[in-house]
């Protein structure tokens, strides 16, 4: 199969992350975690607009509210706030606080990472514990819904990060990147309840990071360690495809574009990558299509 990968103008991050498209912008969304920097890719302009979230130092992913516009889910360290931002102000301001984590004494070392809403515009969210490999088992999955408490999901995690959906088959996919594989749950969309988790892929070499799913179910594995996003059957667990970047710290994915054909992926310059490491791409070519993405 030939594909073709473009970098997104002035989409550079330090570590990017949180790709989420928004149809009704015609917009991808996306983060720079440790500079708490908002990114709007304008499809219509080919223009990247970017906005730092006042009094924050980390933002770990962003999803537009539903039916208020110009308001964003946005993860910022042990909460996720609401965020106002017209999408080209270089400055976007914490409206209110949505959630805090409760962790006693060691709130401070918790922070969400990836974040992603679910077809019943649920917040699925997680986190991790510790910095510079010093990793804890001590982080959560979270599941937020209005008018009910914040229920654990999954316990025990390292670093919380894929997250994707099926509703033709009822599961649900999901990576904790430190086990390095991808777990494949039973899903009540009615609920929000995972069960009967099983391992549907696995890599020993790669740390598994974003993930997305497209219209035929297969999923899409974003690889930290491996300049590579792994196409997957999970009924067969069979590697479709293997889509290379120009750089190693390939962070997450997501379809968009006006046909939900393009995938988008973000990147990171972690420990002095060189460029283009932690700019985002874009990757067309691919015969897929994506699922919409949700608001919360």
């Amino acid at each position: 199969m030939s594909y073709k990968v473009e970098q997104l103008p002035d989409s550079y991050g330090f570590l990017g992350e949180g790709p989420h498209w928004d149809i009704e912008t015609q917009s991808l969304y996306f983060v720079d975690i440790k500079n708490a920097t908002l990114l709007r890719y304008d499809y219509k302009e080919n223009k990247t607009y970017s906005a730092k979230v006042e009094n924050e130092e980390l933002t770990s992913f962003i999803i537009p509210v539903e039916n208020e516009f110009g308001k964003f889910a946005v993860g910022c360290g042990h909460r996720v706030v609401i965020v106002a931002w017209d999408g080209k102000a270089p400055i976007a301001k914490v409206e209110r606080i949505a959630y805090t984590l409760q962790q006693g004494n060691e709130v401070c070392k918790h922070r969400f990472n990836d974040g992603k809403a679910d077809p019943r515009d649920r917040l699925f969210a997680g986190t991790m514990y510790g910095e510079n490999k010093e990793w804890k088992r001590c982080g959560k999955l979270y599941r937020f819904e209005r008018g009910q408490p914040m229920a654990v999901v999954r316990s025990e995690v390292t670093i919380s990060n894929g997250l994707a959906w099926n509703e033709k088959t009822n599961k649900f996919y999901y990576i904790d990147s430190m086990d390095y594989e991808v777990t494949e749950y039973d899903y009540d969309f009615d609920t929000g309840v995972a069960i009967n988790p099983k391992e549907v892929f696995k890599h020993a070499e790669h740390l598994p990071d974003g993930m997305t799913i497209d219209t035929d179910g297969n999923i899409y594995i974003a690889t930290f360690t491996g300049h590579t996003v792994y196409k997957v059957n999970p009924s067969t667990r069979e590697i479709l495809l293997e889509i290379k970047l120009p750089t190693k710290q390939v962070t997450s994915v997501a379809f968009g574009g006006p046909d939900l054909d393009i995938l988008f992926v973000t990147s990171s310059s972690y420990s002095d990558e060189p460029p283009p490491a932690g700019f985002t791409f874009k990757v067309t070519g691919l015969g897929a299509k994506g699922l919409p993405m949700t608001k919360v």
